[in-house]
């Protein structure tokens, strides 16, 4: 069974939009899969983001995929989580996306807050060629 981290905007959503967090989790809960909810994960007001991002980073490691919520363009939590699935080899996909049934998709480039495709860069270089 894969196991989907959840991903999307928070910070200034009201209830901290653990709402479409938790309607997500449960809608892929119902196809099969283990789901890490950051909802479920943090449910404490007063933990700070950093706090919040320690715990939710290190459960995305141990998942196969990352689901992102409408809306992740503007999560600064969504950029972060998106550059390490990224980077270690989790497959990215829009929560839409995932149906019964459906295969996810093969590991794609981290996204830009435009939606496009982005390749990270070091001093003006990509990450494989300054490890070259």
């Amino acid at each position: 069974m894969k196991r989907i981290y959840i991903s999307g905007p928070m910070s200034g959503m009201p209830e901290h939009n653990f709402p479409a967090f938790n309607a997500e989790a449960a809608r892929l809960r119902a196809l099969g899969y283990d789901v890490v909810n950051p909802a479920e994960l943090n449910p404490e007001p007063e933990k700070t983001w950093h706090d919040c991002l320690r715990t939710d980073l290190m459960e995305l490691l141990t998942c196969d995929a990352i689901a992102l919520l409408a809306g992740w363009q503007k999560s600064a939590g969504a950029h972060l989580e998106i550059h390490v699935a990224h980077r270690v080899g989790i497959d990215i996909v829009e929560a839409k996306d995932i149906h019964q049934g459906a295969a996810l998709a093969a590991a794609q480039e981290p996204h830009t807050p435009e939606g496009r495709v982005h390749q990270p860069t070091v001093k003006g270089r990509t990450h494989e060629q300054a490890a070259q």
